[in-house]
């Protein structure tokens, strides 16, 4: 079973950059498709972005497309979430989450990953 950790979590002020680091355990990283989702306080858990297994495919939220890039790194077993041009309204604990279920397409919904991670804060200032 992978079990995965996310570090990088921080303040920052509107408009910074912020990167997030998801670490796996485990020698079946690669047979998951990762996944990053936040949860804002009041919130239900929302799906930010989704990269596939061998990081030639993903898909984004419309609220941070362009803005947010996800990248995988399997020899490393590292997963990354790049936040640029960062706004309040991000302000989340996000979480990365593995799907070893998916194969056609890269999937949104939170039930159809079965990992998580433990969440890392990501505060943004106005």
């Amino acid at each position: 079973q992978v079990q995965l950790v996310e570090s990088g979590g921080g303040l920052v002020q509107a408009g910074g950059s912020l990167r997030l680091s998801c670490a796996a355990s485990g020698r079946t990283f690669s047979w998951y498709a990762m996944g990053w989702f936040r949860q804002a306080a009041g919130k239900e858990r929302e799906f930010v972005g989704a990269i596939g297994r061998s990081g030639g495919s993903t898909r984004y939220a419309d609220s941070v497309k362009g803005r947010f890039t996800i990248s995988r790194d399997n020899a490393k077993n590292l997963v990354y979430l790049q936040m640029n041009s960062l706004k309040p309204e991000d302000t989340a604990v996000y979480y990365c989450a593995g799907d070893s279920n998916g194969f056609l397409t890269l999937r949104t919904a939170r039930d159809e990953y079965e990992i998580w991670g433990q969440g890392a804060q990501v505060t943004v200032s106005s």
